[in-house]
């Protein structure tokens, strides 16, 4: 009576502890662009050449570049960009790729590239047949003169 009594109790527990799977949506990596996300800013002085007087005060600047991908799923185009930017992975293009909107994130994985789930952000997000999507379209294709 004991045991079974324990072993209810125990089977009660562990399904309120149980947590709901996991729901991937499908999509496909359409592109990847190289996008200005900031500037790095470099002081030409130092301490010796302050104190010797041949130093400038001149600034060295560089524009720096984000990878920002295209992700079509279903209706949606997203347009994400790593969040970890000091160690961005390169992902293959045109391939299937699984992901879940996770509060203000998008966790994304590639089962042929080694099923790791990884951070991104949302920049935009736009229908699959807005005009936008179109007139892109149309412009990679040329149309034939009109007569």
């Amino acid at each position: 009576m004991r045991f079974s009594y324990l072993l209810a109790v125990a089977l009660v527990a562990t399904a309120a502890l149980a947590k709901e799977p996991k729901h991937y949506q499908s999509g496909r990596l359409l592109k990847m662009n190289s996008v200005r996300c900031g500037t790095d800013e470099k002081n030409a002085k130092s301490l010796a050449g302050e104190v010797i007087g041949t130093d400038s005060s001149h600034m060295k600047t560089r524009d720096l570049l984000c990878q920002e991908y295209v992700l079509q799923a279903g209706n949606v185009v997203y347009r994400i960009r790593p969040k970890d930017e000091k160690h961005p992975m390169l992902l293959p293009i045109g391939e299937q790729a699984q992901f879940r909107l996770d509060r203000d994130k998008l966790v994304l994985r590639v089962e042929d590239l080694d099923d790791k789930e990884r951070e991104y952000v949302v920049v935009a997000m736009t229908p699959a047949d807005s005009p936008e999507q179109n007139a892109a379209s149309d412009s990679a294709v040329p149309r034939p003169p009109n007569r």
